[in-house]
């Protein structure tokens, strides 16, 4: 398992939903780690009633069906699909919105959602941010890009008017170049980092989770030199 693990880690990100398929089908006792532990390229639907995108992935599924944070309804339809409680959907709704003008400042577009839920092990709840930004070149020499980036925070619960915040990020990036100088290179990678803190919750969690994925992005961005590289003439 562990170097099933290594292996992924090492896979380009367009290549990673094929060769994760591969490993199910060589691990099916392995399938449960690997579906939680494995990030792929995020993937985008339309909320057919609000007329907004929203970002899929393993925290806002159930079964087959993927649940909106702009409705809180599944798509397709599902009758008993797992919903954040009262108090947790307004911290959910509260989020996305923040976190959309967020986007909008640092990243000039791109979709974001928000998923909240609770975490029943340690009485604190889970939050997980996700951004996709995806563009052909219009600037310098770049002909297509994705950056893909998934932050999981889980919050403890709130003891003295603090709570401990543990974030654990993902950032995907695959670029292509065309031009004659430069030659032709596609460049793909993904990197993982982790931070722990304890924060006063005076200010309340919403304000403590965007400061720590604030940090975090800008760790992230100053460790692309580690990204895979590999070169097409």
């Amino acid at each position: 398992m562990e170097a099933a693990m290594d292996l992924m880690r090492r896979m380009p990100p367009a290549s990673a939903e094929t060769a994760l398929n591969a490993l199910l089908s060589l691990l099916p006792d392995h399938s449960l780690d690997l579906l939680s532990q494995v990030d792929l390229p995020l993937q985008v639907c339309m909320d057919k009633e609000n007329l907004k995108e929203y970002i899929l992935c393993e925290y806002n599924r159930d079964a087959d069906s993927y649940r909106s944070p702009w409705s809180n309804k599944y798509d397709p339809p599902l009758e008993d699909g797992t919903v954040p409680s009262e108090e947790m959907r307004n911290l959910e709704i509260e989020a996305n919105e923040v976190f959309s003008d967020y986007r909008d400042q640092y990243y000039e577009g791109g979709i974001s959602s928000v998923y909240v839920w609770e975490d029943e092990d340690n009485g604190g709840f889970i939050a997980c941010f996700l951004i996709k930004k995806d563009g052909k070149g219009t600037r310098g020499y770049m002909q297509i890009g994705s950056w893909d980036a998934i932050h999981v925070i889980q919050v403890g619960p709130e003891k003295e008017g603090a709570a401990h915040y543990c974030l654990n990020s993902t950032v995907m990036l695959s670029l292509t170049t065309d031009n004659k100088q430069s030659g032709t290179f596609n460049l793909s990678g993904s990197i993982r980092r982790q931070m722990s803190m304890t924060l006063a919750v005076a200010d309340g969690h919403l304000v403590n989770m965007g400061k720590m994925i604030e940090e975090m992005e800008g760790k992230l961005r100053n460790s692309l030199d580690q990204v895979t590289v590999s070169h097409r003439q």
